[in-house]
């Protein structure tokens, strides 16, 4: 099998590695079997996509639509290069996963509009599957209404023209949606477990999220129950993709590293 890849953003290291760990626990893949790259350490390594099983991109401190001059150098790097990157995967209908941060990447690229309209608080909501994604195979096992984690200062306001949208919630109308049968970007974190949403909102305290001093009222608010059902995207991704294959680009270059 090809590995898969996961463009990762997030520059505390502790928090980085949770979030690889929780990636590769839900996906039932192995260390070797997911490679990371982190886009805000270093550029992004000389890709061919025909080594790849499929991109994963995670969630990001980056808000992408801040105005330019409020971003910095990193980030407009960043964006730079995911957007070349975006521009191909969609191009080709490469198998593509954005998890929070990749719905702003996937929109902002495919004409969607993205501000603050619909930001969420940090905590669990009831996502509903639309009829498109009661029938998406990415969805399969999920039942039509189920709880995941979200926590974003951005979201899709208008979904990119041709998108498919396959899951909403009250406060937030575009959790989920795919463009082109490959594609697809959710707006909660389907990596996300309790403990792992716990760990990142002590993380990103003084990061914008919520008011410092908020910390104990949020972690009370994200409850005791296990969020698991969106946990199951991760593994239909794997089970869809694993050993996908083009011969449109015959060429090979060395695999980025973790």
């Amino acid at each position: 099998m090809k590995p898969f890849l996961l463009l990762a953003t997030r520059p505390e290291d502790d928090v980085a590695d949770a979030e690889y760990a929780a990636f590769v626990r839900f996906s039932g893949l192995t260390d070797s079997e997911l490679r990371r790259v982190r886009l805000e350490a270093a550029p992004l390594p000389d890709l061919d996509l025909d080594d790849w099983s499929g991109i994963v991109v995670g969630g990001s401190p980056f808000t992408s639509s801040d105005a330019d001059a409020d971003k910095s150098p990193v980030q407009r790097r960043v964006e730079a290069e995911l957007d070349a990157l975006v521009a191909e995967v969609v191009r080709r209908d490469k198998p593509f996963l954005g998890a929070c941060y990749g719905v702003g990447t996937l929109s902002r690229y495919q004409g969607g509009i993205v501000d603050g309209t619909y930001a969420e608080p940090v905590g669990p909501v009831e996502v509903s599957l639309t009829p498109d994604g009661r029938a998406d195979p990415l969805l399969a096992g999920l039942p039509p209404t189920f709880t995941a984690f979200v926590g974003h200062k951005e979201a899709c306001r208008a979904l990119p023209p041709g998108a498919i949208l396959l899951a909403s919630s009250a406060a937030c109308p575009v959790q989920m949606f795919r463009v082109r049968a490959n594609v697809y970007a959710t707006q909660f974190h389907p990596e996300l477990d309790l403990p792992g949403i716990r760990h990142r909102v002590n993380a990103y305290q003084y990061s914008g999220y919520f008011a410092p001093d908020e910390l104990d009222d949020v972690v009370a608010r994200l409850g005791t129950v296990p969020v698991e059902e969106p946990h199951q995207i991760l593994a239909n991704f794997v089970g869809r993709y694993a050993g996908y294959a083009s011969q449109s680009h015959p060429s090979r270059r060395p695999p980025a590293g973790r």
